[in-house]
């Protein structure tokens, strides 16, 4: 690994340390006990690195060698405005001072100006805040089920998601995850969810019958390989479930917020849901989901149909509110937008180098490569040399870095990429 860097703190609260300045030796008692603690106490769910991450800023992260690395993870797509955003520091440090939680049975100013926010810049007339990615995909499978069984009686619940998608690790979003290797031992799972292809609209033209309720997909396939679909894709989902009187809940909780350079990303697509779900990068890191919708559900659900004590408290509502507005008024996702192009074809530059890249996916920066081999080594050789990526099927190389994202860290990363290719090529 690289060179020690003593001079980086430890502690999470510790002021922020600049280049060159004097500091403390590293607790070597720290170092040795926390994966041992972890692997210890935690339950052995994820696959870690073997490195202890401390310090974030911007798009580099340190471990508690003072090793830096470039962070292509991003927390999974999760701090769109890099590690330790002093935007969102100030946001939730303000707000300690004044209100931290009451309860959803009382208004708050921050959680009602999030909503408000939302709202004007999407098509939505309602918003519904929780926790997480996973819990707001829970409201919209509650909410589609609910609305049509209302308008149309009991006999229409079931749901139409497609192969290799991810909805969550709750019993209804994993019933709604077409990915049989992470259903694996939680059956039995919740009724009539039924599985079809993505990017296919002849099966489901076929597939929906009167007990179909709703047909949720994520515009771009994240977990499932970065996959895009065809331009005209949307647009023909829209279509068939306006004919069939079904609902479209789409989730942008990968894909939301910016990534694809506009800030949801079925408006690359022509279309507008019924239902959206997004989490992940409107928190920068802090735990907030959210389930917008139309006016016409609303009604169905009224007060007692669903809540959360924790959803949308002042604390969390004030920091994702900084991150709206900052992205959509400091050029963040025009960056994402500017940044993805460069990325993507300085990765195209790579393939035409080397035969083990057969293909490049995605759109902004939510990007992919697929390769003709198993990606593990590949992610590991990158750490090594600085720099975070993460595998998804198997054999994808994703990157869904900070849309702050810059081109010498982008270069940073494809120069590291050849390095690795070359001397497999050898």
């Amino acid at each position: 690994m690289r060179g020690l860097i003593t001079n980086i703190e430890i502690a999470i609260f510790t002021k922020k340390v600049t280049p060159g300045q004097a500091g403390k030796a590293i607790d070597k008692t720290m170092i040795d006990n926390t994966v041992t603690k972890a692997d210890t106490y935690m339950f052995n769910t994820y696959k870690r690195f073997p490195i202890t991450l401390v310090k974030g800023d911007g798009c580099k992260v340190w471990d508690e060698k003072g090793n830096e690395y470039i962070d292509f993870v991003g927390g999974i797509a999760v701090c769109a405005l890099g590690h330790s955003s002093p935007i969102v520091s100030k946001a939730i440090y303000e707000q300690s001072k004044k209100l931290v939680h009451v309860s959803n049975l009382f208004y708050t100013q921050p959680q009602a100006e999030l909503a408000q926010i939302l709202v004007e810049n999407s098509f939505a007339d309602r918003v519904f805040f929780c926790n997480s990615g996973a819990e707001a995909n829970e409201a919209a499978i509650k909410l589609a089920r609910r609305y049509s069984k209302e308008k149309f009686g009991p006999a229409k619940y079931a749901i139409i998601t497609m192969e290799n998608s991810f909805h969550g690790r709750t019993m209804a979003t994993l019933s709604a995850t077409g990915q049989e290797k992470i259903r694996i031992g939680f059956d039995p799972f919740l009724e009539d969810f039924r599985y079809i292809p993505f990017n296919d609209l002849d099966t489901l033209n076929t597939a929906i019958d009167s007990s179909v309720c709703a047909v949720m997909l994520e515009p771009i396939q994240g977990e499932g390989g970065v996959v895009v679909p065809d331009s005209d894709y949307l647009k023909g989902v829209k279509e068939i479930c306006q004919k069939h009187d079904v609902l479209l809940i789409l989730d942008e909780v990968q894909a939301g917020m910016g990534r694809t350079g506009r800030l949801f990303s079925y408006e690359h697509f022509g279309i507008v849901p019924d239902i959206m779900t997004l989490a992940k990068a409107l928190g920068n890191g802090l735990p907030v989901g959210a389930m917008l919708a139309t006016e016409k559900l609303a009604d169905a659900f009224g007060p007692g149909s669903h809540a959360t004590t924790f959803g949308g408290t002042p604390l969390i509502t004030a920091g994702a509110l900084a991150v709206v507005k900052n992205l959509l008024n400091d050029g963040w996702i025009e960056n994402a937008k500017t940044m993805g192009d460069y990325f993507k074809n300085q990765l195209a530059n790579l393939q035409k180098q080397y035969n083990i890249i057969k293909d490049i996916k995605g759109l902004g920066l939510i990007l992919g490569v697929l390769l003709d081999r198993n990606g593990a080594d590949i992610v590991n050789a990158c750490m090594e040399k600085g720099v975070l990526i993460n595998c998804v099927q198997g054999n994808i190389l994703r990157f869904v870095p900070p849309l702050i994202i810059t081109k010498n860290e982008i270069d940073r990363l494809i120069t590291c990429l050849d390095e690795i290719f070359k001397a497999i090529k050898t």
